[in-house]
């Protein structure tokens, strides 16, 4: 194994230029934890957000990455044989402690997750943190395969709204969803979104209504904490929200529960936290079956290598995505 590798490491919190590919050393083993050779690593906005300086508690530099796929090099744990597919989310990757932006990651053994595919990198790449948390959300909402009913996804184009349509519609939901940008239309046609909001600051009840009037059965706001209140508004009489994103900011001000969750109506949440390591490693598992067979289909927007990850950063704060951003060292 080569003593060096290359990373992308964050120097100082600022814009995307901030990200510089270096030789660092590879990481040495050491007890309850592994060395992960990384085949791909998806893109989230919290890594965005860290870069910018708005982590607390993240020293630079620091090579970020919240995520990642790839197979185990070296371990001191039987468990996790050298050559093992594993994937890893979250746990504080790339905020404590170094992530998935790199060509090798020593990662703490709780967060590895083994799993069984012929997927190609890439693609299994797209899918821990984006489809974990669509699948969690969805599995609080009560979201079930054969069940139909119908769902409203608010910030759809996000890759967890992507990926939640490519679910729902594997289930047979009913799916509208918001975006803001019409030239993103197409792609959530393609994910099986059966009606597209386009969301101008106008009144999404009256689109909402005019498909729906009723409301929705379920509610998946991907926005957050602004929109939570109107997603509650809007969902039918008995239905349920879900807030899983935080695109609009974390707090609800001057929230009053009696006066905004109307009767029956409930209101719950989501964080991939809770899918992190064994507890998400079977949700993973059958994630993987479902894309395998083609009953989800990921939505990849754009491969970049780690050359690419200043390039890869500028696409992302430009909104210009529509789905998953992966980058393949």
């Amino acid at each position: 194994m080569n003593k060096t590798m290359r990373a992308a490491v964050c120097v100082r919190a600022g814009g995307p230029e901030v990200l510089e590919i270096r030789e660092l050393p590879v990481p040495a083993v050491r007890a309850g934890w592994s060395l992960v050779q990384v085949k791909g690593a998806g893109l989230n906005r919290s890594e965005l957000r860290t870069r910018q300086g708005h982590s607390p508690n993240v020293a630079f530099p620091r090579v970020l990455g919240i995520e990642g796929v790839g197979v185990v090099a070296a371990s001191t744990d039987p468990l996790l044989p050298e050559g093992t597919t594993v994937a890893a989310v979250m746990g504080e990757m790339g905020r404590a402690f170094d992530g998935g932006y790199a060509e090798y990651a020593l990662l703490p053994n709780s967060l590895l997750m083994p799993v069984t595919t012929t997927l190609p990198w890439d693609v299994l790449a797209a899918l821990p943190e984006t489809y974990l948390t669509a699948q969690g959300s969805l599995d609080a909402l009560g979201v079930a395969p054969g069940a139909g009913g119908r769902l409203l996804i608010r910030g759809g184009t996000s890759s967890v709204g992507m990926a939640a349509a490519s679910i729902a519609a594997g289930h047979g939901v009913e799916i509208a969803a918001t975006t803001r940008r019409r030239d993103k239309v197409d792609a959530l046609t393609a994910a099986g979104v059966g009606h597209v909001l386009v969301d101008d600051g106008g009144s999404l009840a009256a689109s909402v209504h005019a498909i729906w009037p009723e409301g929705p059965d379920y509610v998946l706001d991907l926005v957050g904490a602004d929109t939570a209140v109107d997603s509650l508004r809007l969902v039918r009489r008995g239905g349920t929200v879900c807030v899983s994103g935080s695109l609009s900011g974390w707090l609800i001000p001057d929230f009053e529960p009696i006066a905004k969750i109307p009767s029956g109506t409930k209101l719950t949440a989501f964080h991939s936290d809770d899918l992190k390591g064994g507890a998400g490693a079977a949700v993973l598992q059958r994630v993987v079956r479902e894309v395998e067979a083609g009953v989800y289909r990921p939505n990849v927007d754009r491969v970049f290598g780690l050359d690419d990850i200043v390039a890869a950063h500028q696409h992302m704060e430009n909104n210009n995505a529509a789905g998953k951003l992966v980058m393949v060292p």
